[in-house]
């Protein structure tokens, strides 16, 4: 029998991606209890999907907000889907992103934030850090992806530059409990990585964290010629 070898290995894709979507997988790992309030907040190109399953799932009070790439919405009735840019970060995203980290200032203890995280979540969930605009990180962005850069150097160099990436997210969110679910796009599968890592703690800190980071950055920046784009040459951290 003779086999067509393009549908073939297109066959096989389309059934890798299936038994990963989000409506497979998630919703077996959510947290046992799934009763009295949840705020479910997200960014990627499977954010829209991830919060359908969460709100399927759970049975007490759902609100949020997850920001996904145009084109890739789903029709949630509780949680709110905006659409933004990706690779190059828009206006949509800053605002959502804003909008984000407003929503979970100032929670408490009792309280429990699902943040649903998936590949392109770093262009999504873009705020820029003090001192820097939204069409720095859109020329920074620009220029990464030009790079030849790795996806850690690239993020390592978007952790810098962002107010809410790099477990700044995660610090906005305390003192409520925080549960992180990411599917990964990255070599790996590093935590710190996907999406640079917005509610997780960035790798190889030591007594002083500003100056390990501050040193990847640099030699990011140096060994693919970023030195010249705004902020990037000189920026300690942030």
């Amino acid at each position: 029998m003779s086999v067509d070898p393009q549908h073939f290995l297109r066959e096989l894709f389309a059934t890798a991606i299936d038994a990963a979507h989000p409506h497979q997988v998630l919703e077996a790992h959510l947290p046992s209890d799934r009763s009295g309030r949840v705020i479910v907040i997200g960014a990627g190109k499977a954010a829209a999907a991830m919060a359908e399953v969460v709100e399927r799932s759970w049975q007490g009070e759902v609100s949020g907000l997850v920001v996904t790439r145009y084109g890739h919405g789903a029709s949630c009735s509780k949680i709110e889907v905006v659409e933004a840019a990706h690779p190059v970060p828009d206006a949509a995203g800053l605002a959502v992103a804003k909008r984000v980290l407003a929503m979970v200032s100032n929670l408490s203890a009792d309280d429990r934030v699902i943040f649903l995280l998936s590949g392109g979540g770093s262009a999504l969930l873009a705020l820029p850090a003090e001192g820097l605009s939204l069409a720095d990180k859109q020329q920074i962005n620009k220029a990464l992806l030009k790079s030849g850069a790795t996806i850690g150097e690239m993020n390592c160099v978007r952790k810098h530059l962002s107010a809410i990436k790099g477990g700044r997210l995660a610090k906005a969110c305390w003192p409520a409990t925080v549960y992180t679910y990411a599917i990964s796009d990255v070599p790996g599968d590093l935590a710190t990585v996907i999406a640079s890592g917005p509610t997780v703690r960035p790798e190889h800190l030591g007594p002083s964290p500003g100056d390990s980071q501050a040193l990847q950055h640099r030699g990011a920046c140096r060994r693919h010629r970023l030195a010249q784009q705004p902020s990037l040459g000189n920026r300690q951290g942030g």
